[in-house]
């Protein structure tokens, strides 16, 4: 009897919470909260065949009032402002003397023949810009699924509100805090190790898949768009977040939804708010 409760002991310290990290949904209470918020974890692109969409993700978005991502995706004039604000107004600034002559005659095959753009369209541009169209290669898709869009659409069609964790000019400041240089070579060692990426990010979706978000914030260290600013693409954003998830949360029922990647490890989003004295709990259904 004595042997059996110091194992359901140890289950209950150590096994039961590692298995209650295979979520990507977490209910958000205690501190006050006179009703829950929840948090979701997304990937950005995913190939349809990947895509799910699990009932219980659409029960959380519909007892919400209003439905926050990274940025408020819904706006009309944002594409058109991030693009604004990705151009670099420098004198005598163009985007080809970034590279070095030889990757940049690399760039400008690999963007017509994969792309299936003229990288001349961005010459004015910051080379960050560059990176999602380059990162669309990992999937073996055309046609990716999104879960922003998901929400989007389900907000719109529901006549729910999308907010911004951050606005356009967070991140913009994110992009501006890496030096050009050191995004050329971000984007070079991408098209450089195309199969390799490929490979990463096809254990990253079965992370996700599996919902182990413990998993998935391993992954932060392999990804080179990430690697040596870790703090600044995502460590810092978390804790910006916090204040916001919590003034949403104080008011109504949320649903905040961003990538995976930051809900995990111990500045992960489900440790902050825990540290900040409420109860993030997994849902598993």
């Amino acid at each position: 009897m004595f042997k059996r409760t110091i194992i359901t002991a140890f289950l209950a310290l150590f096994l039961l919470p590692a298995f209650a990290q295979h979520s990507l949904l977490y209910k958000i209470s205690g501190k006050g909260l006179k009703q829950p918020s929840y948090l979701y974890g997304t990937i950005h692109m995913i190939c349809p065949d990947d895509f799910f969409f699990p009932e219980h993700v659409k029960e959380a978005f519909g007892q919400a009032k209003t439905i926050y991502l990274e940025m408020d995706m819904d706006d009309p004039a944002m594409m058109a402002r991030l693009m604004e604000s990705m151009q670099d107004k420098t004198d005598g600034y163009s985007l080809q003397n970034v590279f070095k002559p030889a990757d940049y005659q690399k760039l400008s095959r690999y963007f017509k023949d994969s792309v299936g753009m003229d990288v001349s369209m961005f010459k004015t541009m910051k080379p960050m810009i560059l990176l999602s169209s380059v990162m669309m290669k990992s999937l073996e898709c055309p046609n990716p699924a999104s879960y922003e869009g998901t929400f989007i659409k389900m907000a719109q069609e529901q006549k729910k509100p999308i907010e911004g964790l951050e606005n356009i000019e967070d991140q913009v400041a994110i992009f501006d805090a890496i030096p050009d240089s050191t995004e050329s070579v971000m984007i070079m060692d991408y098209i450089d190790n195309l199969p390799k990426q490929r490979a990463l990010f096809k254990r990253l979706v079965g992370a996700y898949k599996r919902q182990n978000i413990t998993e998935i914030h391993g992954y932060l260290k392999d990804s080179p768009e990430l690697a040596g600013f870790e703090d600044v693409m995502v460590y810092n954003r978390n804790r910006n977040w916090i204040p916001v998830i919590e003034k949403a949360a104080a008011k109504e029922t949320t649903l905040v939804a961003c990538g995976a990647m930051h809900l995990g490890g111990d500045q992960g989003v489900v440790a902050l708010l825990r540290k900040q004295g409420y109860t993030v709990e997994p849902v598993l259904k």
